[in-house]
């Protein structure tokens, strides 16, 4: 008998788990429907998931495909601050969540996974964009959402403790955006 896993799933055995990026993705895209969109073909390979389905995805990644580590979360700015550049560009500015896994089951074995997100929440300046955490099913994105929080401004739902780890409290705005301008001075102190 296959035991179950923390949530409910019943863990495969490593021998029925898909191994490639390309049978991990096709699991997931049948799983999951148009959740989940796989790029196998791309250099590194990945799958864009729906942000409002992440945690059912992480779960399934985690329990059944047995991706039990979280080695890192990230947020990336696409946008193009060379307006002679815009064009020639290939994509509309966004933010993503990039997410990178990988198994203590089955050593060598890894996956990515993102999340496109607009810049903006609804399109409104200052508004953030929202991602439901995972903190609760890989608990090393606990700091890597707080860091992805205090540098991109993404907000993550759901999580525990929402604080800035690497600025200060009353630091204004997310300096890893690419529009970002770095204040003239911060207390006192000359920033550029």
């Amino acid at each position: 008998m296959i035991p179950a896993g923390p949530s409910g799933f019943a863990y495969s055995t490593i021998g029925d788990n898909p191994v490639t990026p390309a049978e991990i993705t096709a699991e997931l895209e049948a799983r999951f429907g148009s959740a989940v969109v796989g790029h196998p073909g791309a250099p590194d390979p990945f799958v864009v998931v729906e942000a409002a389905r992440l945690p059912e995805v992480g779960r399934y990644l985690r329990d059944v495909l047995r991706f039990d580590i979280l080695n890192n979360l990230g947020g990336v700015d696409y946008l193009e601050t060379d307006p002679k550049k815009v064009a020639k560009a290939g994509f509309e500015p966004h933010l993503e969540v990039v997410y990178h896994l990988s198994s203590f089951a089955a050593p060598g074995r890894r996956f990515t996974m993102k999340i496109f997100l607009p810049r903006w929440k609804g399109g409104v300046v200052g508004e953030l964009p929202e991602v439901p955490t995972v903190s609760d099913i890989w608990r090393t994105a606990d700091w890597h959402e707080r860091e992805a929080y205090d540098l991109f401004g993404i907000r993550f739902l759901g999580h525990p403790d929402p604080r800035r780890i690497l600025l200060s409290d009353d630091w204004v705005g997310y300096p890893l955006r690419k529009d970002y301008e770095f204040p003239l001075e911060y207390h006192d102190i000359r920033c550029r």
